[in-house]
């Protein structure tokens, strides 16, 4: 009896540290993959992110939002002058060369109405060289290696069945919450990539109030929204290279459970971090 007993005790313990190595495996595997997504993802400019999409907020900002934004800008440019007229009591006192400031004021608006999509570009354009640079210095993966879960398995086989059974399940409720928060990062980064979409799409608008004294703020702050939007890409690379530090100490030691618990709730913390990471921005930019 004593030999059967240990072996069904064996062969009951094999089937539960299977499917805890499995559940883990595969939920690793699922974690991994979607953080290695948001890396490259992060990394693309509007243009290289979806060519599709980029070609048709292009089209859709140069044909439809530019004229619209052409009219503001006729508004603005005439309000102007007319407050230059009135402010020189009604040209009792002028000087001719308020005219040519007006003038030289109106071209520039032109010309930075007509390169809006330009502008708009090149600050993408500066911050995907500005994340760039910081993955190479933010060095670190969040992949769990065979090694780690090897030496996970060695310190399950060492525990009694009911502690193994209690850890299997464990182990499926964690999955499908880490399955779920995956979801959360997705709809991170994604979501994102389409904020920076649709901010671009209307850029000629508040580009169209730059050059109003009292309007201009609209223009500014969207500038603003925009550098936010384009760096938050830098704030998301810091916390998947902290999060690339805390996930190597998984199932290096110690506790099993507090190991798997541990895991989770790095999980969590990164992303509760990356929706953090869309307002820390946008303080840091002084956005309204």
């Amino acid at each position: 009896m004593g030999i059967v007993g240990e072996f069904i005790t064996n062969w009951i313990k094999e089937l539960l540290v299977d499917g805890i190595l499995s559940h883990l495996g595969g939920l690793f595997d699922t974690v991994n993959s979607r953080v290695g997504e948001i890396a490259s993802q992060i990394g693309s400019t509007p243009q290289g992110w979806h060519p599709g999409v980029f070609s048709l907020i292009k089209n859709l900002s140069e044909t439809v939002v530019l004229p619209i934004a052409g009219l503001i800008l006729t508004f603005v440019a005439t309000y102007e002058f007319i407050h230059l007229i009135v402010e020189r009591n009604n040209l009792n006192e002028i000087d001719t060369w308020i005219f040519f400031k007006w003038i030289f004021k109106t071209f520039i608006a032109v010309l930075i109405l007509s390169n809006t999509w330009n502008i708009v570009m090149a600050v993408f354009d500066v911050a995907q060289s500005v994340i760039n640079s910081a993955g190479n210095l933010i060095s670190g993966s969040t992949a769990v290696t065979p090694e780690i879960m090897a030496s996970f398995e060695e310190e399950l086989w060492l525990m009694g069945v009911g502690p193994l059974l209690g850890l299997w399940l464990q182990s499926l409720i964690i999955g499908f919450t880490m399955r779920a928060l995956n979801i959360c990062i997705f709809i991170i980064v994604y979501g994102r990539m389409i904020e920076i979409y649709i901010l671009t799409s209307l850029a000629p608008i508040p580009f169209a109030t730059l050059s109003s004294n009292e309007h201009n703020s609209m223009g500014q702050n969207y500038i603003k929204t925009l550098c936010a939007v384009a760096f938050q890409g830098l704030l998301i690379l810091v916390c998947i290279g902290i999060y690339a530090v805390l996930i190597q100490t998984i199932a290096t030691g110690g506790d099993p459970i507090t190991n798997i618990w541990a895991a989770m709730g790095y999980t969590v913390l990164l992303a509760f971090c990356l929706f953090k990471t869309s307002s820390i921005s946008k303080r840091i930019f002084h956005t309204n």
